[in-house]
């Protein structure tokens, strides 16, 4: 079941340079930083009430943020969904014909397990399920 929206993925060319945006002019403060060397990203973590933005820089020329940037430039790369039970919401997703990139879940930032499914099931969103 969805329960809330858990963080939108802002794909960043370089995180300090936009914290400094978050933190002076939206007064956003980071609470963490994570590298994911699996995803090849460097994350920030930015809570806003209920949810969060995640700033996303890539640290490997493999990752996928690093792709995104050079096809479609720095903006919105995701909106994850916070799911009480990952398995059953790939279960039930899968039932109904949704395409995953990913429909085995792995561990992303901050330890949650996480799931993407495909923009082509999607409407061209980038979908992500979190688990926490």
């Amino acid at each position: 079941m969805i329960c809330k929206i858990d963080h939108i993925g802002i794909a960043v060319e370089n995180i300090d340079k936009a914290l400094n945006f978050y933190s002076e002019n939206l007064q956003i403060q980071c609470t963490d930083v994570e590298y994911i060397q699996s995803q090849g990203v460097k994350v920030a973590f930015l809570p806003t009430g209920d949810s969060e933005v995640e700033l996303l820089e890539a640290i490997s020329d493999e990752s996928a943020i690093k792709k995104f940037i050079e096809k479609k430039g720095p903006g919105i790369h995701h909106i994850a969904f916070r799911v009480d039970s990952i398995e059953n919401e790939i279960g039930r997703l899968k039932k109904l014909g949704i395409t995953f990139i990913n429909d085995v879940p792995t561990y992303g930032a901050g330890g949650a397990k996480i799931a993407f499914l495909h923009p082509k099931s999607t409407g061209g969103v980038l979908v992500e399920l979190c688990e926490r």
